[in-house]
């Protein structure tokens, strides 16, 4: 059987994947992308029903496919996205082979069967694929991440990550405690507590924001405007780092909304301290309600203040800003150092304790000791070597769907410099400046 070659191979049929084939194809260049489930499978089969997108419907566009809906302002629902994803592949033409895992990345190649191979993919159907280029689109979405002392709760109490919940109809019956308050922990609590379950949340290090601002939705000022400071951090909020994780928590439910522990704590929601530790049926908290809300409202005090010099430094004309109110502790309340489960009828354990990115799959030269991408810009350590999707210079920005096209066109570009001065085309550079 004859090894295949393919110029560019994308691993990952997500967003970020599919963007980047497309935009080879506005360029000329052929792409395989390479999937391990469907087109789109994680907005189409691994979030919460209820789940919209964060940023408004005029981001979610795809390189040649702006959005062409009527509700530019409006939160799509994340089956939408996939939906819009796999119309996209098929109107660009883009070759995605699902249901093909990647198992491995191999460079540099021996013995090739193309000259112009620099890697080969083995997959999961025991086949393999020779590419000069290889785009790892794998995002940080890749295993659930849970912490070891699930293992020490009461195996009565039903445990299952936020990649699993789909709905409230599908726990069962009592009370359910959400761990984690980042975007997802606090919009399936909401989401629990609206259907009218009694919900507990562990809380932990996050942002919050307003979700529109001076004119505009802050998201749109994070991206527009350069801001003193890396008020959107992707690393820390893990053991003794004073760095708060994560984009800021929002909703895109009804319109669009803002989402914070005060909030839940008004809908009814009780909020409980950090989980460090569990015995049986008990859970050990560090008792920092208060400090945990004290510090987000802290955080977005710093992201406005931020947002006002910079409009400020630039001259712009927009509303005035309206004061902050202070922090006013007297609306949370520390609950204590345990949770009983039993007590409290807690029959479900919900982790939104976020993901393990798993690049394992990559040639080790291409990973730091961690196991994570060398990476700058996009380009690997590797000569032909590209990713999307992941974090630059700390900024978790690059990873919103409103991101996805212009990362795509950064990496399109990059083989296409590689193509055209290795066949020693200078007037196709050209198309660099389109």
């Amino acid at each position: 059987m004859m090894t295949e070659f393919i110029e560019t191979a994308v691993v990952g049929g997500g967003q970020q994947g599919c963007s980047v084939a497309g935009s080879l194809a506005r360029l000329g260049y052929r792409a395989a992308v390479f999937e391990r489930g469907e087109t789109g499978q994680a907005w189409a089969k691994e979030r919460w029903e209820s789940l919209r997108v964060n940023t408004p419907n005029r981001t979610v566009t795809f390189p040649g496919m702006p959005y062409d809906g009527d509700d530019p302002e409006g939160y799509m629902p994340a089956r939408e996205v996939a939906a819009r994803l796999r119309r996209y592949v098929g109107q660009a033409g883009i070759d995605v082979r699902e249901h093909t895992p990647v198992l491995s990345v191999e460079a540099p190649v021996d013995a090739p069967a193309h000259p112009d191979a620099r890697f080969r993919l083995h997959l999961d159907n025991g086949r393999t694929v020779e590419a000069r280029n290889v785009v790892a689109a794998l995002g940080g979405y890749s295993s659930p991440r849970l912490p070891e002392l699930t293992a020490r709760i009461d195996p009565s109490v039903t445990q299952l990550h936020t990649r699993f919940y789909r709905d409230p109809r599908s726990l069962p019956p009592g009370a359910v405690l959400v761990v984690g308050s980042g975007n997802s922990g606090q919009q399936i609590a909401e989401d629990l507590r609206d259907a009218g379950r009694e919900v507990y949340l562990a809380v932990g290090r996050h942002k919050t924001s307003p979700r529109r601002y001076r004119g505009a939705q802050v998201l749109d000022w994070l991206q527009l405007l350069p801001l003193e400071g890396n008020l959107e951090s992707a690393s820390g909020g893990r053991g003794n780092s004073p760095v708060l994780p994560g984009v800021s928590v929002l909703s895109g439910k009804a319109g669009g909304r803002d989402l914070s522990l005060g909030v839940l704590a008004g809908k009814g929601v009780t909020l409980v301290g950090t989980v460090r530790d569990a015995r049986g049926g008990i859970l050990l908290l560090e008792d920092n309600v208060r400090a945990i809300a004290r510090d987000a409202a802290r955080a977005e005090t710093e992201l406005l203040q931020a947002i006002d010099s910079a409009i400020e430094r630039h001259g712009l004309v927009v509303p005035e800003h309206t004061p902050v109110p202070p922090f006013d502790s007297s609306r949370f309340a520390d609950y204590g150092d345990r949770l009983d489960l039993s007590a409290r009828n807690i029959t479900t354990i919900v982790w939104a304790t976020g993901f393990v990115p798993d690049y394992r799959i990559l040639p080790r030269a291409a990973l730091d000791d961690s196991g994570m991408p060398v990476h700058r810009a996009g380009a690997g350590t590797l000569p032909g070597l590209y990713y999307a999707g992941l974090p630059e210079g700390g900024s978790v920005m690059p990873l919103l769907i409103a991101s996805t096209r212009v990362q795509a066109e950064r990496v399109a570009r990059g083989i296409h410099l590689d193509n055209t001065l290795r066949h020693r085309s200078p007037a196709a550079l050209g198309r660099l400046w389109g």
